[in-house]
């Protein structure tokens, strides 16, 4: 598998990939990452996730985790369910608003992960194509409850808009700087990046179009509750 080249790699190809790389690799790098979440940093904030699709229904939901569609090739959350801080909540639904009256809103591909699933991530990715995944020796901003990952949707059919690149695609297509695409992918990317900058309270990955991260993650620790803990 060349996974330099995933252009001409089916999305099937890459999921049985993926698997094939948790069998054989994942009792090696075990012993090479941490057992628990960094304990380093703070005082912090307390935590206090909230719901997304609670705030405001026309957020749409699209848990690649909670599916098969996603580069692991099989779920590894138990429920399609999306949760930030309540700060960055509120600064994505200021977006999300801001962009109805253009008919479009956001959908929500993840928020909130728990450190487990960030350090599962790490162990199955091949170490060229580590930029797209977070170190979990540090934590990610998802699991502080401060990224999120999304794109834009069409209120009216409720189509997902196409982007210059797909969804986790571990390729330059996914670089925010990247020309190529059609020029209507290019500005849709751009819009919603405007959109979500616009204030301040979120910034974009370089690398990845659809990972935003709230301008406080610093403020709350790296977290490892299930869903289910959530209240």
């Amino acid at each position: 598998m060349n996974w330099n080249d995933r252009r001409t790699v089916t999305p099937t190809v890459r999921r049985l990939a993926a698997c094939a790389m948790v069998a054989s690799v994942g009792l090696v790098v075990a012993a090479q990452t941490p057992s628990g979440p960094p304990k380093t940093g703070g005082p912090y904030r307390p935590s206090a996730l909230v719901e997304l699709a609670k705030l405001d229904p026309t957020i749409k939901l699209d848990i690649r985790y909670a599916t098969a569609n996603n580069f692991v090739g099989k779920p590894v959350y138990p429920e399609a369910r999306a949760f930030l801080q309540k700060p960055a909540a509120d600064a994505l639904l200021l977006a999300h608003r801001r962009l109805k009256d253009k008919g479009l809103g956001i959908v929500v591909f993840d928020a909130y992960r728990p450190w487990s699933i960030t350090k599962l991530f790490w162990d199955i990715t091949p170490a060229d194509k580590k930029m797209f995944v977070a170190d979990p020796a540090v934590g990610s901003k998802h699991n502080r409850g401060c990224a999120v990952d999304i794109g834009l949707y069409d209120l009216k059919t409720g189509r997902i808009v196409e982007m210059p690149g797909a969804y986790d695609e571990m390729s330059e297509r996914s670089f925010v700087t990247y020309t190529g695409g059609t020029a209507e992918q290019r500005a849709h990317r751009d819009l919603l990046r405007n959109t979500m900058e616009k204030d301040g309270y979120f910034f974009v990955y370089p690398e990845e179009w659809w990972h935003y991260d709230f301008k406080d993650f610093r403020e709350y620790a790296v977290q490892d509750i299930p869903f289910s803990a959530v209240k």
